[in-house]
């Protein structure tokens, strides 16, 4: 036996039943749920409570990425909408219809993220139109914040629920 089978024989490659790939939707779903529009929560939680400077700071930096946002989505938010709708067709169709576990995986991580992506550019978009500053502006990073949580762990419970099965399943077969 070689070296290279024995290093597979202990680390499975597959997705579900693979360290690394719970460790990225870990990763994954607390790097969503701290940066909220491209802004740190602990920034809006720092602007509530001592207001003045850090207040200004928050307010520009929502501006900045909210105008950002705002412009991909005028510019090229067709043809990214297109591009996203057939790689995620494309993962579920190979991941579900084919059965293959990566493609099973990977469409379990970006769907969920695409509904994060639209509920960013929708509270973008209301902040725009709001012209929201002050407590409206943390109001309305907290609900968004709120939501990507809520999105967070309903996806990492299908996703574990899907593992499981997964790993049931193939462990059951022996293969």
């Amino acid at each position: 036996m070689d070296l290279y089978s024995s290093i597979f024989e202990l680390i499975d490659m597959r997705s579900f039943s693979n360290l690394w790939f719970w460790i990225a939707l870990a990763v994954l779903w607390s790097t969503a749920s701290h940066w909220v529009l491209g802004v740190p929560y602990d920034m809006v939680l720092r602007a509530g409570r001592h207001g003045g400077q850090a207040e200004q700071d928050l307010e520009d930096l929502v501006r900045i990425n909210t105008n950002r946002l705002l412009f991909i989505s005028t510019v090229s938010g067709l043809w990214m909408l297109g591009l996203g709708c057939f790689i995620l067709t494309a993962l579920l169709l190979s991941g579900f219809l084919y059965g293959l576990e990566i493609a099973q995986a990977l469409f379990l991580l970006g769907f969920p993220l695409s509904i994060v992506g639209l509920l960013s550019l929708s509270t973008a978009r209301l902040i725009h139109d709001e012209e929201a500053s002050g407590a409206l502006l943390r109001k309305r990073l907290s609900r968004h914040r709120l939501y990507v949580q809520m999105i967070g762990v309903v996806s990492i419970f299908v996703t574990a629920l899907w593992g499981m099965y997964q790993n049931l399943s193939i462990g059951a077969l022996g293969g």
